[in-house]
C-alpha cells in the first residue's frame, strides 16, 4: 500500500474514520468477501469468504491497526473506542459494495466453505465457549459504564459529598444488574438460533419478585436466585422447545400455540428446578472463590496469574466470563479479574526487556512502542501476536511475569485485603476506575498497582535474563555486517614527484 493509500489523521474524527474504513476494506478482499462484521471491546471481527484475499502484511502496516487475530473470525485489532467508531462506516462501505457486487452464488459458495473450515478447525467444546462467551460479550460496556458508576457513587459516599445526588447513581449504577438475567436470556437464544424476546421472557422469571411465593425443593426462592446461570440454562431450554414446537405445530397456528408452550414449559422447568440447581452452583462458586484465595491465595494467584495468556491463546478464558459476571452478581466483583489482568503486566514488562535486548531489530522496535501504549490499557493482543509469540521464549518469560504478579495479589486476599473489579473486560491501567474490595478504594488501588509493579519488573527481568537463547539472539538481533576497508583514493595512487622516472 502506498504512503496515498494510508488513512489521513487530518480532517474531523468521522472522516478519519471513514479513511480507516476505507483503508481497511480493499485489503480484506473487498466488499463482496465480507460476510458478516461484528466488533467487540476492542477488534473488527469480519467473517470473510476467502481468507487468501486478505493482505495481511499490508495490513498490519496501517497506523491504526494494533494487530491481527485469525479466529473463527479475521479480527483486527483497532483498540477500545476506535473499533466501535470504526465499524459502522465500514459497514456502510460493505453494504454499499455489496450492493454493486451482487454475486449472490459466490457468496452461498463462500460461506459453505468457512463453515466447513470452522468445523473442521474447531472443538465441540471451544465452539461451546465461543457461545457462551458471544452471549456476554455484548453486555461488557453496560458492565464497565454500571461499574464506574458504583464506584464514583461509592466514592461520594465515603467523602460525604453531594448526598442527594448519590441514591440516583445507585439506581442507575444498579439498574443494569438488576435486570442483567433478562439481557442474558434475550443473548442466549439469540446466540443458539431460537426467538431472542423468548429467550428474555423466560429469564425474566429469575428476577421476577412474585417468585417468593413459589416453594421448590422444601424451600422459597428467592428473586435472582441462579442469577446469569439460571437466566443461561433457561434460555438455552426456551431454544429446544421452541424448535420442537415448530416441527409438529401447524402453521397456522405456530404465531400462538408456540411461544405459548415454549414459555409455559420453560418456565415451569426453571422455577422448579433451574433456579434452585442453578442457585446452588452460583452459591458454590462464589464459596470455592473465597475459599481457595482465603486460604491459598498466593499459590492460586501465582497459577492463575501465570496460566491466563495460555489460555488465551487456546480460548478457554471464555469459560470464565460467566464465573467473573456471577461473582460481581453476587459480591458486586470478581475477586478473580484483578489477578488475571497481571497476565499483561508480565506481558508489557517482557515486551520492554524485548526492546531493550533487540537494539538492531527496527522493525519489532517499532511495534513494541506502537503497542506498549493499549497494552499498559489491558489491550493484549497488539503484543501477544506482534511481540511475545512470535519470539517464543518471551512469551514464557511474559507468563512469569505474569505469575509472580498474581501471586502478590492472591497473598494479600490471603491477609484479609480483597481485590475485585466492578466489571469485566478492561485490565491494566483502565482496570482503576473498576477496583473495589472489603477495605477502602485507597488501599485496594495500592495492593492493584503493587501487583502491577511485580509483574512489570519480573516480567522484564525474566526476558532479559531468559527470553534469548544465543540462537534467538542471532537470527533477531544480528551483529552488522563488517564494512570492506576503504581502499587507496586516486589520489593515493596518483605518482607523486619522488616516484615520477
Amino acid at each position: 500500500m502506498s504512503t496515498a493509500d494510508a488513512p489521513d489523521a487530518s480532517g474531523t474524527p468521522q472522516d478519519r474514520n471513514r479513511a480507516i474504513a476505507a483503508a481497511l476494506l480493499p485489503l480484506v478482499g473487498g466488499a463482496g468477501n465480507v460476510e458478516s462484521v461484528a466488533h467487540c471491546m476492542t477488534r473488527l471481527r469480519l467473517a470473510l469468504r476467502d481468507r487468501s484475499l486478505v493482505q495481511d502484511e499490508a495490513l498490519r502496516a496501517l497506523p491504526a491497526v494494533l494487530g491481527v487475530v485469525e479466529d473463527d473470525t479475521y479480527q483486527i485489532v483497532l483498540g477500545p473506542g476506535t473499533v466501535a467508531r470504526v465499524t459502522p462506516e465500514f459497514e456502510a462501505l460493505v453494504a454499499k459494495g455489496g450492493a454493486a457486487h451482487g454475486a449472490q452464488e459466490l457468496a452461498a459458495r463462500g460461506a459453505a466453505l468457512r463453515e466447513s473450515r470452522r468445523t473442521a478447525n474447531a472443538t465441540p467444546t471451544k465452539q461451546l465457549l465461543r457461545r457462551i462467551a458471544n452471549v456476554f460479550v455484548p453486555l461488557i460496556p453496560a458492565l464497565i459504564g454500571c461499574g464506574i458508576i458504583a464506584g464514583l457513587n461509592g466514592l461520594l459516599i465515603n467523602l460525604g459529598w453531594l448526598p442527594s445526588l448519590t441514591p440516583a447513581l445507585a439506581a442507575i449504577a444498579s439498574g443494569f444488574m438488576a435486570l442483567i438475567a433478562v439481557f442474558v436470556g434475550l443473548n442466549t437464544a439469540k446466540e443458539f438460533g431460537g426467538t431472542p424476546i423468548l429467550g428474555g421472557a423466560v429469564a425474566a422469571i429469575v428476577v421476577f419478585p412474585g417468585v417468593a411465593k413459589i416453594d421448590a425443593f422444601g424451600q422459597s426462592l428467592s428473586p435472582g436466585q441462579g442469577g446469569v446461570l439460571g437466566a443461561l440454562a433457561a434460555a438455552a431450554l426456551a431454544v429446544q422447545v421452541e424448535k420442537r414446537c415448530r416441527r409438529w405445530v401447524p402453521e397456522s397456528l405456530d404465531v400462538l400455540v408456540t411461544p405459548t408452550l415454549t414459555v409455559l414449559v420453560t418456565g415451569l422447568v426453571t422455577v422448579f428446578g433451574l433456579m434452585y440447581v442453578a442457585g446452588e452452583v452460583a452459591t458454590a462458586i462464589g464459596t470455592a472463590a473465597d475459599w481457595l484465595l482465603a486460604h491459598a491465595g498466593a499459590a492460586a494467584g501465582f497459577v492463575l496469574g501465570g496460566l491466563f495468556l495460555p489460555l488465551v491463546m487456546l480460548g478457554l478464558h471464555q469459560a470464565l466470563i460467566p464465573i467473573h459476571t456471577t461473582l460481581i452478581e453476587q459480591q458486586g466483583y470478581t475477586v478473580l479479574l484483578p489477578i488475571l489482568a497481571m497476565a499483561g503486566a508480565g506481558q508489557v514488562g517482557a515486551a520492554v526487556a524485548v526492546y531493550v535486548r533487540l537494539t538492531r531489530n527496527a522493525s519489532i522496535r517499532r511495534t513494541v512502542k506502537s503497542a506498549l501504549p493499549p497494552g499498559l490499557l489491558g489491550v493484549g493482543e497488539p503484543l501477544i501476536y506482534g511481540v511475545s509469540l512470535p519470539l517464543g521464549r518471551p512469551f514464557v518469560t511474559a507468563c512469569v511475569g505474569g505469575a509472580f504478579g498474581g501471586g502478590l495479589i492472591g497473598l494479600f486476599n490471603m491477609l484479609g485485603t480483597k481485590v475485585g473489579s466492578t466489571a469485566i473486560g478492561p485490565s491494566g491501567w483502565a482496570l482503576f476506575p473498576l477496583l473495589q474490595g472489603n477495605k477502602g478504594l485507597a488501599e485496594t488501588a495500592a495492593v492493584y498497582a503493587a501487583g502491577l509493579l511485580v509483574g512489570y519488573t519480573t516480567g522484564f527481568a525474566a526476558t532479559y535474563a531468559f527470553g534469548f537463547s544465543p540462537a534467538l539472539l542471532t537470527e533477531w538481533n544480528p551483529e552488522p555486517e563488517p564494512q570492506p576497508a576503504p581502499g587507496p583514493s586516486d589520489d593515493d595512487a596518483r605518482p607523486t614527484e619522488s616516484t615520477r622516472v
